[in-house]
């Protein structure tokens, strides 16, 4: 004898409802949060006319290689609250610089990018305190005289926090 609980309950349209609904919500949910994570995390801003700056790319690139010829070398260096950056090259350009020019951006996102002035400190010798956060940072350098570009370079670090 079998009883209405040995019995099994058939598969319904209500079951494959359920079932369906459940699927495409998670699919759902899930692209949402992908997207607000996304839209949040980055502006996808690398240019703001990006054919402009492709025309402006070779334009850039000589002046790098001409810059490399005439002996410029940057290093830049973060210790605790200190930025340096050292700047080789031809006296007669580097002598009448007295500041440059950093802006720091984060490789992904936008919200904590800022620009600082690195004073002279000697000849080719620039400084200036700063607490930089921990992490990925692009550091454009630029130093400036009279509205035109003297030197210019782009610098990858990573800051791992205080060091020793």
């Amino acid at each position: 004898m079998t009883t209405a609980a040995d019995t099994p309950k058939p598969f319904t349209g209500w079951h494959m409802l359920a079932i369906l609904v459940a699927f495409f919500g998670v699919v759902i949910a899930v692209n949402v949060t992908m997207a607000t994570y996304a839209s949040s995390s980055w502006s996808g801003l690398i240019s703001k006319d990006t054919y402009v700056a492709s025309q402006d790319f070779n334009i850039e690139a000589a002046k790098a290689r001409r810059w490399l010829a005439e002996g410029f070398k940057g290093e830049f260096k973060v210790k605790d609250k200190v930025l340096e950056y050292t700047l080789k090259g031809p006296a007669a350009k580097l002598d009448h610089l007295t500041e440059i020019s950093a802006i720091f951006h984060r490789p992904v996102g936008d919200k904590q990018d800022f620009t600082i002035k690195l004073k002279k400190v000697s000849d080719g010798f620039f400084t200036a305190e700063h607490n930089l956060a921990v992490g990925q940072w692009i550091v454009d350098l630029a130093a400036i005289e009279n509205g035109e570009t003297v030197y210019h370079e782009a610098e990858r670090i990573y800051f791992a926090g205080k060091t020793k």
